[in-house]
């Protein structure tokens, strides 16, 4: 069985996939596997609910018949647990979620209730049946489902993956912060509300500062750990997943970073929590870990034979080409409501001279296709170099198409750089990389 990846697709135009000669190839590749899989990043509400103060850096909705599109595109299951879920509030979800329903649309990771956001999709095709659950670390607080009680309805919201963080400081950096904590007056105000019962005292050696925790260590270091219950709860479906389907994919949209190997916060390096969790989930039946988020590509880990992709960058980059925003929006970015929505984005690029149109490695991705057997082992897996044509014009780049030349070699070199700290080794075969296993 051959089964896809892709990484985030924000689409808000028609693609035209079946048709256009330049894209054509790359989707021909995806809809000639068994199954596919992409993160659903744009919501199709049809830009109705209730906009929602802490977006997702941008308020994302899109046309309902964008699900038509990526159908036709090839894809099977859909990520949709992410940080734009829920832009336009649990009200904006529903109208989304009926429309995602009426299509039949195989989804996962958003729901009426937490029970339902945790549940995986199930695609079955004559070779066999995938299963993909999908979560996220990136979120709001409140934008997480809940579930009912005995006496009270859930709340609709997305699959959470939470994490705790903990900031390691030298003595000489945490005697200050406790200092400056005292001199403000802030260990006062904690005493009175843990009187009052609405605090808790900090744990031993700890020192806590508007919600952020701090304890002495040799080195100015963050360590991040993922939520046990998350991690229980989510393995619980990966191995229910695991007992009726021959493949297990886990997703998960993440925004959190890590160090290099120099011991230095990299963009291209996941969250230390986020390693944790996809060796977890391997480990409790899963066998792809696809995550995405930051738009740009990461390394990826080969685990007990499984693969971990821990970032596969955009697939399909259509965000500037929103049709309407809110007034968070113009207030979040400094403008005025008589800016229109396309030049919003031109004043937030400086005319694409900074943010992501300045930047080459957000319209670089892969295409993974990796085959399994018929005892579900991976047999091989090919990577596949994609540009989403930096240097066009907003209304022209986003949309993939296979790379080709110097740029696929590029592409398919920093990969494998973002990929040897994790010993993870191929071969070249022309215009592609071959995973060596073993």
């Amino acid at each position: 069985m051959k089964v896809c990846l892709t990484g985030d697709s924000i689409v808000l135009r028609r693609l035209n996939t079946d048709v256009d000669p330049v894209c054509a190839p790359l989707f021909d590749m995806i809809r000639a596997c068994d199954a596919s899989f992409t993160n659903l990043e744009i919501m199709p509400g049809d830009y109705q609910g209730d906009p929602a103060l802490d977006h997702g850096g941008s308020h994302f909705s899109a046309h309902p018949w964008i699900l038509d599109e990526l159908r036709v595109a090839g894809f099977d299951l859909f990520a949709a647990a992410t940080n734009h879920c829920l832009d336009y509030s649990i009200s904006g979800l529903r109208i989304a979620l009926a429309e995602l329903k009426r299509r039949d649309i195989l989804y996962a990771g958003v729901g009426l209730t937490l029970e339902e956001a945790r549940r995986p999709a199930y695609y079955s095709h004559p070779k066999g049946t995938v299963s993909m659950l999908s979560c996220c670390s990136t979120f709001a607080r409140g934008q997480e489902a809940a579930d009912q009680t005995r006496s009270m309805q859930g709340r609709p919201g997305l699959n959470p993956l939470h994490f705790s963080t903990t900031y390691q400081v030298r003595p000489e950096e945490f005697a200050m912060l406790r200092s400056v904590s005292a001199g403000l007056g802030l260990e006062r105000i904690k005493e009175e509300q843990i009187k009052l019962g609405f605090g808790y005292p900090a744990p031993e050696g700890t020192l806590t500062l508007d919600g952020t925790r701090f304890v002495e260590g040799a080195q100015t270091r963050i360590f991040t750990t993922p939520d046990a219950r998350d991690l229980e709860e989510i393995g619980r479906w990966v191995r229910e997943a695991r007992v009726v389907s021959d493949v297990v994919i886990v997703s998960v949209h993440t925004h959190e970073v890590g160090y290099d190997e120099n011991g230095d916060i990299s963009w291209e390096k996941p969250g230390e929590f986020l390693e944790a969790f996809a060796r977890d989930v391997i480990d409790q039946g899963a066998d792809i870990v696809a995550c995405h988020g930051q738009h740009l590509l990461k390394g990826m880990e080969m685990y007990k034979g499984r693969p971990i992709f821990y970032s596969l960058g955009n697939f399909i980059g259509q965000n500037e080409l929103v049709d309407m925003l809110p007034e968070d929006s113009y207030t979040f970015y400094k403008v005025g409501t008589e800016v229109t929505p396309h030049q919003v984005y031109k004043t937030r690029t400086r005319n694409d001279t900074k943010g992501f149109p300045a930047d080459r490695r957000f319209w670089e991705t892969l295409l993974p296709v990796c085959e399994f057997d018929d005892a579900g082992n991976l047999a091989s897996m090919e990577i596949h170099p994609v540009s989403l044509g930096l240097g066009r014009a907003a209304h022209r780049r986003g949309l993939p198409f296979l790379a080709t030349g110097q740029e696929a070699q590029d592409i398919l070199a920093r990969f494998e750089t973002l990929c040897r700290p994790y010993g993870t080794h191929f071969r070249r075969e022309g215009e592609k990389l071959v995973l060596e296993q073993g």
